[in-house]
């Protein structure tokens, strides 16, 4: 007999909301699969694992044999989204539009099953639309709505202007589940307005509602900002497996529980045991090792993930340096240079205060001894490998 309790706890899985709980029940129970749109603006052409949070849900929901509607925003990418931008989004041109959208195609069926997914592009029917049609759509909303998200309204207080395009992105979100015929559609915690109008949109036009759940946006490496590739904070599923597995192993263990929730197929209770397994005195690392090969096998295969760990353990665990690390030249006044602005000319660093902060926590070596003295002069004439944490080598020259 079929259990909808047993299909709602997947479904609910790292949730951040679900509006409405009770609608998404009535449309299970009707043993139909429910049509599910995700829509991404093809902004960048490559992927990273914030932007899988959205698609594992996908898959999930795929795997109970729904359908996926995997919208490519080519025609509101030439709008550019508002959502929490203070100031004008740039618009993409057509080009870039067509060239990211290839590459987004090419990107997640690494994840979701090509036979059992619908790619759409919005242009489809928004090309369609005549001037009337739009003006008409507009009608269905007013500006003060429009008011009550929080980006438009912080910009409006702050006298930041709002060009009369950006009010259109959301109605043709919202638009985008009338012509899909939607049953549900996901979106990041910041989409939830645009989500939202489309709920309003399909009411107007006579249609049975969309359930709109929101998954929340996941930190980067640094676990305080949103994983970002302009933070420089973020895993690219295109990165290379050496480089994929360094950074995963790089989070911290509190995040790793996290990345666990929204990135790993692994069912909770496995996870819990995990969990319980720390708490009674495996070491995290070990636990780690198991989310890194999970992400790697998923994004290049097996073999990958296992020579992967192989590499990072003979690399950071039995101390061994990398072929490829960077070699540079510093010209020294005087005696030599301190090690602080050594380690930032270098590039293993981003400034001398980040410098002074990692020689504290005791993750600088100069070839594999640790550095405690912050003040330390680098003498002319010397050439020594320089490590800060468990990824950053170079090996610097003193002249």
């Amino acid at each position: 007999m079929y259990n909808v309790k047993e299909d709602l706890v997947v479904i609910k899985r790292g949730v951040e909301d679900l509006l409405l709980e009770n609608e998404l029940v009535a449309k299970l129970k009707k043993r139909k699969p429910l049509r599910i749109k995700c829509g991404f603006d093809p902004t960048a052409p490559d992927l990273h694992l914030g932007h899988t949070v959205l698609i594992n849900k996908l898959k999930q929901l795929q795997d109970m044999g729904h359908t996926i509607l995997f919208l490519i925003g080519d025609f509101t990418g030439m709008i550019g989204d508002p959502t929490g931008k203070s100031v004008t989004r740039p618009a993409l041109t057509e080009a870039d539009v067509k060239k990211n959208a290839a590459s987004y195609k090419e990107q997640v069926f690494k994840i979701l099953d090509p036979e059992k997914t619908e790619i759409v592009f919005n242009s489809e029917w928004m090309s369609k639309l005549s001037a009337a049609d739009l003006i008409q759509l507009a009608a269905k909303h007013t500006v003060a709505r429009m008011l009550e998200r929080d980006d438009f309204t912080k910009r409006y207080q702050s006298g930041k202007p709002i060009a009369i395009h950006e009010f259109l992105y959301p109605l043709i979100q919202g638009y985008d589940s009338v012509a899909m015929k939607a049953d549900m559609e996901i979106g990041g915690t910041d989409q939830k307005f645009n989500l939202l109008v489309g709920r309003e949109l399909q009411k107007h036009y006579g249609m049975e509602q969309q359930v709109v759940l929101t998954m929340p946006i996941l930190e980067g490496l640094d676990g305080v900002q949103k994983m970002s590739k302009s933070l420089n904070n973020y895993i690219g599923i295109t990165d290379a497996p050496d480089d994929m597995f360094g950074k995963i192993m790089s989070i911290s263990d509190d995040l790793m529980w996290r990345y666990f929730e929204l990135l790993s197929f692994k069912s909770m209770d496995t996870i819990s045991g995990w969990k319980d397994d720390v708490a009674n005195g495996t070491n995290p690392r070990d636990i780690k090792f198991k989310l890194a090969s999970e992400i790697i096998e998923r994004f290049h295969n097996l073999d990958a993930a296992e020579q992967s760990q192989k590499n990072f353990i003979a690399r950071f665990q039995k101390g061994a340096i990398p072929d490829d690390i960077d070699e540079v030249t510093i010209d020294a006044e005087g005696e030599g240079i301190p090690i602080a602005p050594l380690l930032k000319i270098a590039g293993i660093v981003p400034s001398t205060s980040e410098a002074y902060r990692m020689i504290k926590q005791g993750a600088v070596k100069i070839n594999g001894k640790k550095v405690s003295e912050r003040n330390l002069l680098i003498k002319k004439g010397t050439e020594d490998i320089y490590q800060v944490g468990k990824r950053r080598f170079a090996k610097v020259f003193v002249k």
